[in-house]
């Protein structure tokens, strides 16, 4: 947890703390999550993330916002490859979705699963970067309508939600080990991918 601590040092003590929380569920999963913990990874006082996060829930939040904030970034520089064809930055997205997760379990399983949205616990400032992440998504959908990629006769969002929801089962297939080689993950984005850019009549 060096760099949690050096950022502290430098008075960015809530960027910290999420640096500390991230590394944590990565290594250890959501359960191992407290504010406790939390200071004794980063080096401060017991009371110290209270000033930031209220409560355990508040604290997940902010850890979900910058896993969606990083997959943004991520989308973004995808769809804005202007050196590649629409059709290859469709075909990478769809396989960098699917390599986020795999290289993200638990932050995947924590931004898309019910411990947040179920349980209605999601702070404003989540919403304030997940929404607009999946709206990306709708603006990439659009263009590739337009670019002839996808079907223009669907609705707009309603294709990126049905877009989004077979990428979401086979990262769920990939981190619950239904299927664990990396070869059929890969097929499989491939088939995706095909079977979303089938040119239309």
């Amino acid at each position: 947890m060096a760099n949690a601590v050096q950022s502290y040092h430098h008075g960015d003590l809530r960027s910290a703390l999420i640096e500390a929380a991230t590394a944590r569920l990565s290594e250890y999963g959501v359960d191992s999550l407290s504010l406790r913990k939390l200071a004794e990874d980063a080096g401060v006082s017991r009371t110290a993330p209270y000033h930031h996060f209220k409560d355990k829930s508040a604290l997940l939040s902010a850890i979900a916002a910058k896993g969606f904030s990083d997959w943004h970034t991520a989308a973004k520089r995808i769809f804005e490859q202007e050196d590649k064809t629409p059709q290859a930055r469709f075909r990478e997205f769809v396989h960098e979705y699917i390599g986020y997760a795999a290289d993200n379990p638990e932050m995947y399983e924590l931004m898309f699963g019910r411990t947040i949205w179920q349980n209605q616990a999601a702070t404003n400032d989540l919403k304030d970067v997940a929404f607009p992440c999946f709206q990306f998504q709708v603006t990439m959908t659009r263009y590739w309508q337009d670019k002839g990629l996808l079907p223009n006769n669907q609705d707009a969002l309603r294709l990126a939600q049905v877009t989004w929801g077979t990428l979401h089962g086979i990262a769920r297939l990939l981190i619950d080990g239904i299927y664990a080689d990396s070869s059929h993950i890969e097929e499989m984005c491939d088939c995706a991918a095909d079977l979303f850019m089938q040119k239309q009549p």
